[in-house]
């Protein structure tokens, strides 16, 4: 029994490049319902905010209308938005969170 060698191939560069998961912000949007101490709880809960960047971050929602939370890849991105969505719903709030790629 012989032994064919193996031929050695060199992989082409574009499959050996890695490109980095597409990442997502995460959105609050405001209404006229939910309580701003409220969203400044969402902010620390689920956004690891301390107080002082969690109200920063509800004022602007409160004044523009939507800001960002967090940037983060697809899957984290989502988890965030349905973790947040159901603790407001749970709560009694309208309070919503969208997700959008950057």
């Amino acid at each position: 029994m012989s032994v064919q060698p193996v031929e050695h191939i060199e992989p082409q560069a574009a499959e050996t490049e890695l490109k980095p998961p597409p990442l997502f912000k995460v959105l609050l949007l405001n209404d006229d319902f939910t309580p701003m101490d409220f969203v400044v709880e969402v902010l620390q809960r689920f956004f690891h905010m301390n107080t002082e960047r969690a109200v920063a971050i509800m004022l602007k929602v409160h004044h523009e209308g939507m800001a960002v939370c967090g940037v983060f890849p697809k899957d984290i991105a989502a988890t965030k938005v349905a973790q947040v969505t159901e603790f407001a719903r749970k709560h009694g709030h309208p309070l919503a969170c969208t997700m959008e790629e950057v």
